[in-house]
């Protein structure tokens, strides 16, 4: 996963709050990336209500523009 790539909310692993749980099936560009649980990496997506939060890689999967 790369910044300025479009990708889309496929699943959510863990409990979320309602505004993450409706990015289900959105598509974002990753602005970023996020260091996580002391090892992990999340990648911060950009939508276009301009809501930014981050994912786990396998919470997404890429769009072909």
């Amino acid at each position: 996963m790369e910044i300025g790539q479009t990708v889309r909310v496929r699943r959510l692993r863990d409990r979320a709050p309602a505004n993450v749980i409706g990015c289900l099936g959105k598509t974002g560009v990753i602005q970023g990336y996020k260091m996580v649980d002391g090892s992990g990496v999340g990648v911060v997506v950009k939508f276009e209500d301009k809501f930014a939060t981050w994912f786990f890689e396998d919470e997404l999967e890429p769009v072909n523009a």
